[in-house]
């Protein structure tokens, strides 16, 4: 089939490589000429775990192409994605300019029959802006489908491969067969297709975030009991994981979710509920939790320190919001750093991939309170203790004799349970977890 993705970012450049991957004719368009010709160079803006070799050998044979020439691109596809950001307003809901200017673009441009396709995050009710929009500037006919995508960063190419499930929401038969074609390949174990109406679609994205966010949020919660009560989270979650109602995923302790999805997702829906009259207590606690959660440490540290961050250096390893990616959207690294450095700490960070993201985000503090390092022991020379807020595999077996060596105090506030409190206790090192007790 010949398909056109609008947008290169995350969501747009995994799904037009995967789908020019199951043998299909792929243009990927943007209105970014810089970031087009990077991939007409092979420079991929995103880091994501195999998306790279996926990319150049598309490329190589001829499946995959770049553009900035919407135009062509529409008018030579079957099946159009708008695949552009949908930021948040300052109020939660999902901005929606992007995704109408392209419909407006798809509108001018059409030349027959057209599968449009909502492949972003977008509130109820998209599909039908969307129709609105591109009805105003053509008469031919058209179908605008909603297709929420369920990726993980980190595992963004084997979730869209083989996925749990595909949904498509659409009231046009003939649409839905063409997204059932599209999808075919990536569904030959059996793994279902739900076809359903357009807004069930759009919700079904929402609703699925917000349970998993949910599941964090609550965890994290009765870590924070356990931390009180002197229970232990790790025992706790597996006798809880064990039934297979509730299961092992989403149920690990930390710091608190972040990311462009679940923060995201969870406000969106919130302010939709707002907007038609709907309390959701139940979600909108589910934020708070996580809020308070990305800086669940600080109280330790500045305890240990006696009351006296000022002057202090921490030594900070990961930034990105999880491991294997370099997203630092809603980062509780973020949140932390700008805590501690609002108490006068000075802090030294490493992350294996988000080192250039984090120069972006931190810009000029990068030169005053925040120093980067490439090298994780480099940032914790002169350090008086070691925060841990990403959970990289490069992380979990460090040299514990060296990081004592370097560190000002045999100070670890492990902020996603890395290590065992036993051992750190046999080492003579300062261990604080989340919802752990420090000693056996």
């Amino acid at each position: 089939m010949k398909i056109a993705v609008v947008g290169t970012g995350y969501v747009g450049l995994v799904a037009g490589t995967c789908f020019a991957d199951s043998g299909n004719d792929v243009v990927c368009v943007d209105i970014d000429p810089g970031k087009i010709d990077k991939l007409h160079k092979g420079q991929i803006p995103i880091y994501e775990p195999g998306l790279e070799d996926l990319v150049l050998r598309n490329v190589k044979e001829e499946r995959l192409t770049f553009t900035t020439d919407i135009k062509t691109a529409v008018q030579n596809s079957e099946i159009i994605f708008i695949a552009v950001g949908t930021p948040p307003d300052e109020d939660g809901s999902a901005d929606l300019k992007h995704v109408l200017a392209v419909a407006k673009d798809i509108g001018k441009n059409m030349n027959g029959f057209k599968v449009v396709v909502n492949k972003s995050t977008v509130p109820v009710g998209t599909a039908d802006k969307v129709t609105a929009e591109i009805k105003k500037h053509t008469n031919l006919e058209f179908s605008v489908v909603s297709n929420p995508e369920f990726l993980k960063e980190g595992a963004a190419i084997d979730d869209f491969m083989r996925p749990d499930r595909v949904v498509i929401g659409t009231s046009n038969p003939k649409a839905a067969e063409m997204m059932k074609r599209l999808y075919a390949p990536f569904v030959r174990s059996g793994n279902p297709i739900h076809v359903m109406d357009e807004r069930s679609a759009e919700l079904t994205k929402y609703a699925a975030n917000s349970m998993l966010a949910t599941k964090i949020s609550f965890i994290n919660e009765i870590a924070n009991i356990c931390d009180r009560v002197g229970a232990n989270i790790e025992f706790v979650r597996q006798g809880i994981a064990s039934d297979r109602r509730i299961g092992h995923h989403f149920i690990y302790p930390g710091t608190g979710y972040g990311g462009s999805c679940f923060p995201k997702d969870v406000q969106a829906l919130i302010r939709t509920a707002k907007e038609y009259g709907v309390e959701t207590k139940i979600i909108q606690s589910v934020e708070d939790v996580n809020y308070k959660q990305k800086t669940i440490l600080f109280d330790g540290l500045k305890n240990y320190f006696k009351g006296d961050l000022a002057g202090k250096t921490i030594a900070v390893w990961g930034l990105a919001f999880k491991p294997r990616t370099d997203d630092m959207r809603e980062a509780p690294a973020i949140s932390m750093i700008d805590a501690l450095t609002a108490e006068g700490a000075k802090v030294q960070a490493h992350d294996p991939e988000a080192m250039h993201e984090a120069k972006r985000i931190f810009g000029d503090r990068t030169e005053k309170d925040i120093v980067l390092f490439d090298k994780r022991y480099d940032a914790l020379e002169n350090a008086d203790a070691l925060l841990i807020m990403t959970e990289w595999n490069a992380f979990r077996e460090p040299d514990f004799h060296l990081i004592k060596e370097l560190l000002h105090y045999p100070a670890i506030f492990d902020g996603r349970n890395l290590y065992d409190p036993v051992r750190m206790e046999e080492l003579k090192i300062d261990y604080f977890s989340i919802g752990r007790p420090r000693k056996k």
